[in-house]
């Protein structure tokens, strides 16, 4: 079996996708999706300028290719080179479980548990409309509620933000009770000392974690929080392969792991960084706010990972790219199933490419008071 060719999509519906398909001279295909939303282009030149070094190869030698994609240009993959070899060994793992007629989580050891819980996006905005958003999807079935840090409207300004959130969850708490986890995103958009107050003031709250409460840049920025709080912290969506989540593990600087399949390097990579997460009781929480193939990847690994808490579920499956991925994962009542179909369990339909057109713009921006650029 080799690789015969390897095909890039960039389609858009509610948010950019970048997915790509590998396919072996036996007409087995493989699918795999990258992350860096707004930098599709990007990633898919990327994937172009890996693509010689694949063709004719052994596609089920996942390892050996991974080390390949990442160091045979010399210098290492950063962020953008760490997404395209994601896409490409994710679509690597679902040729060899396919090829072997199995689901790929019978690959990674086989399950651990039953059904994976999940975490929705509540929408940003008034107070009491995201109470009763958090109310309904209680009463749906969801163990656990996410929502952002406040800002206000294209404007934050992290006094304002701390305060508005800390009387979020006291308004989300009150109203749902003391057992469902509340997950409050602040998305890399606070300094160190904002973060404490923000950590501090939610202590009583009991939140399941707090996400991304500083920027990812300085390692020793979580270390700094870590000494002020006991709120649990969740980082890691933004890292790119092992070595980014080397220290905040080693520090035990964060409680949970946010690994991105589609960024740090596929389900070759994340398989790692949970194994080493493991040694120091530290939970995946894998971050996936992307389309069918990242949620069907993520579920995989969570089926097959013992340190696993829960997964986030931005979009249900189904309910989004519909028509391009006919099957996707089981779900039900906030709740993930194991696919029994072989490799990643999901169809793709390449004809319908055309039906979602490419969306134009890039990020969300924000902004100081004072006009400053700031993180959103």
């Amino acid at each position: 079996m080799k690789i015969a060719s390897i095909r890039t999509h960039i389609v858009g519906e509610v948010r950019p996708f970048l997915f790509v398909v590998v396919e072996t001279d036996d007409g087995i295909q493989g699918i795999g999706e990258a992350g860096i939303t707004w930098r599709e282009q990007a990633v898919a030149g990327y994937i172009e300028a890996l693509t010689p070094s694949l063709i004719g190869e052994d596609p089920r030698r996942i390892e050996h290719l991974w080390q390949v994609m990442l160091r045979s240009g010399f210098f290492p993959g950063g962020r953008i080179g760490a997404a395209a070899i994601s896409a490409i060994d994710i679509a690597l793992w679902d040729i060899k479980a396919r090829s072997l007629g199995v689901p790929v989580y019978e690959l990674l050891g086989g399950l651990v548990r039953d059904r994976v819980a999940c975490y929705p996006h509540v929408a940003d905005n008034a107070v009491d409309v995201m109470v009763e958003d958090c109310r309904r999807l209680v009463a749906d079935g969801w163990q656990f509620v996410r929502f952002n840090l406040p800002s206000q409207g294209d404007q934050l300004e992290p006094r304002v933000s701390v305060r508005q959130g800390v009387e979020l969850v006291t308004a989300v708490r009150e109203a749902i009770g003391p057992d469902v986890g509340i997950i409050i995103d602040a998305h890399t958009r606070l300094d160190p000392v904002d973060a404490v107050s923000l950590c501090r003031q939610l202590e009583p709250l009991n939140p399941f974690f707090v996400e991304d409460p500083v920027r990812c840049e300085n390692a020793a920025a979580i270390g700094r929080l870590r000494q002020h709080t006991s709120v649990p912290i969740a980082m890691g969506e933004q890292y790119a392969t092992k070595w980014e989540f080397r220290e905040p593990i080693e520090q035990d600087w964060i409680d949970y792991c946010r690994v991105d399949l589609c960024i740090a390097g596929g389900l070759t990579e994340a398989r790692k960084i949970a194994g080493w997460c493991e040694t120091h009781y530290i939970a995946i929480a894998p971050h996936n706010p992307l389309g069918p193939v990242s949620t069907a990847a993520c579920l995989h690994l969570d089926l097959a990972t013992s340190n696993f808490a829960v997964q986030e579920c931005a979009r249900i499956p189904g309910e989004v790219l519909a028509e391009l991925f006919p099957k996707q994962v089981p779900f039900k009542d906030g709740y993930m199933y194991a696919p029994k179909e072989p490799g990643l369990g999901i169809t793709f339909d390449e004809s319908a490419v055309s039906k979602y057109a490419v969306m134009e713009g890039d990020c969300p921006r924000l902004h100081r008071a004072d006009g400053s650029f700031t993180n959103w």
